[in-house]
């Protein structure tokens, strides 16, 4: 009986295959590491065979301990405007682009003035931003033409998973849309988008809607990976949108709250509305859309200070000493407050130069303060982004945490009290890799549809409840944190203003 799905997660630093049974329970997992590199300031790379490598060892490890003859089918979960360039012989012609890469800056400025900002946030949900492939590709056709010239394809992490599983180059809506060169009104490339690039969409992948079959595990990736031949692959797709299904949050006034190296919070919506305050994406049940809002340095500037202010995150003990002692600072941090944008800021300014500070410090002031500022200011810009989507009418009723964050209680707490909102922590960490095994269960014919999956498959542990004791403190402190970025910043940095 075919009793398992397997959801691959191929993010950033690693790969992960997890196999999943009908009630979204963790059967048995393989994981390996995919190496970063940085050749140039500014630069972020990856080699798509390390992709490859990562996800046959990670899938050979999952073989070893469930019996491969249970699966039903399998999908893909795939880290986020990071582009390929291969050529017909399925060889990349240079090293993949990964998101954190910011050589394109110069093009941004000039699809701005060329294009238009505006237009391209209208067709495909993305204010200007250095992050989208769009902009690499720009940039390919400016200082690598030849390299260019040689690609057959160009492609997303999923699709070229897909590609080396089932010699078909497909991509799923959401593995697509990132690109930012796909229409998510029409649910296709974009024809003045690619125009403008000067490029036709057979240079990209095909692309199918959630849960749609790309074919089936070929012989000879079935030797390398240890899956059966013939194993079906399902289009699943960014890992973001994957993660908001993990956590049942394709459903109406869920707030999905991933708390990890960066941080992504969203919620669903029925159309697409595009405002400054987030980016707009399709939803990863392909009826509706993600509202997203995203900070670059979340857990990563917590790191980041740790490990330069606090000794270290060699000691393990660190972060639950630095949370007891900060949970006995009132709601201010006795006067501190911080911009947070140590890597840029995306929603609301999308300033990719923006970057951190810390204000009102005091003799008085210990580590502790800092670590609670840091705390309080991440998490008042996702409470302003629940608050402009509540002003645009949109319906919030709870908040779901998952993410390495979410073993903070303190910040939890936080995020309840600021939002008015009760917080649940999804009781699997692993959101992306069971949101494509979800999407994996809905093919096979588990259920009926994307909703009764996730209800069968997700769970929440532990709920926080909020304070509304504080609410009136935090609105004062939520002002005070909120002018950090203006008074640091240059007139003339920030590109946009928020839309209210």
């Amino acid at each position: 009986m075919k009793d398992l799905v397997i959801g691959i997660d191929s993010s950033t630093q690693s790969t992960k295959a997890i196999a999943w049974d009908a009630a979204g329970h963790a059967v048995a997992e393989g994981r390996a590491p995919i190496a970063l590199y940085q050749p140039q300031p500014g630069w972020a790379e990856q080699d798509v065979e390390n992709w490859w490598q990562a996800c046959c060892t990670a899938l050979t490890q999952l073989g070893t301990r469930i019996d491969m003859a249970r699966v039903a089918a399998v999908a893909i979960s795939n880290q986020r405007e990071t582009v390929a360039f291969i050529d017909k012989d399925g060889r990349a012609v240079r090293p993949a682009m990964v998101w954190l890469d910011e050589r394109a800056e110069a093009e941004v400025q000039r699809l701005d003035r060329e294009f238009g900002g505006e237009r391209l946030h209208r067709i495909t949900g993305r204010p200007l931003d250095v992050i989208p492939v769009v902009y690499r590709v720009a940039w390919m056709t400016r200082h690598e033409p030849e390299n260019l010239a040689r690609c057959w394809k160009i492609l997303d992490v999923h699709s070229f998973l897909a590609g080396r599983l089932t010699g078909h180059y497909t991509a799923s809506w959401t593995s697509a849309d990132p690109f930012a060169i796909f229409d998510i009104h029409q649910h296709d490339w974009s024809g003045p988008i690619l125009d403008y690039l000067g490029l036709t969409a057979e240079r990209f992948a095909d692309h199918l809607p959630p849960a749609s079959l790309i074919g089936t595990v070929t012989p000879a990736a079935a030797a390398l990976t240890g899956l059966v031949a013939g194993t079906p692959l399902v289009t699943a797709g960014g890992d973001g949108q994957c993660a908001g299904l993990g956590v049942n949050a394709t459903r109406p006034g869920v707030f999905y709250l991933n708390l990890g190296t960066a941080i992504v919070a969203g919620i669903w919506a029925a159309d697409p509305t595009i405002s400054l305050n987030w980016r707009s994406m399709l939803s990863p049940t392909g009826k509706g859309y993600f509202l997203e809002c995203c900070q670059r340095g979340g857990a990563f500037f917590l790191n980041w200070f740790v490990d330069n202010f606090a000794g270290g995150r060699a000691d393990p003990a660190v972060f639950n000493r630095l949370e007891q002692q900060a949970a006995t600072i009132p709601v201010g941090s006795e006067g501190v407050y911080v911009c947070p944008y140590i890597s840029g800021v995306m929603d609301p300014y999308w300033d990719s130069g923006a970057r951190a500070s810390f204000h009102g410090l005091g003799p008085g002031h210990t580590t502790a303060h800092l670590y609670r500022a840091i705390l309080e200011a991440l998490t008042l810009e996702t409470a302003r982004g629940v608050a402009a989507m509540r002003a645009s009418g949109l319906d919030l009723r709870e908040i779901i945490a998952v993410g390495g964050g979410s073993n903070n209680r303190l910040w939890l707490q936080m995020h309840a009290d600021t939002t008015s909102l009760p917080v649940k922590i999804s009781e699997s960490l692993e959101a992306s890799a069971l949101g494509a095994g979800i999407t994996a269960a809905v093919y096979s014919g588990w259920y009926p549809d994307f909703d009764a999956a996730a209800t069968a498959m997700c769970r929440t542990a532990a709920e926080y409840h909020p304070d509304t004791a504080l609410q009136a403190d935090w609105e004062v402190v939520s002002q005070r944190q909120a002018s950090a970025y203006q008074q640091q910043k240059p007139p003339s940095t920030s590109r946009s203003t928020p839309v209210q």
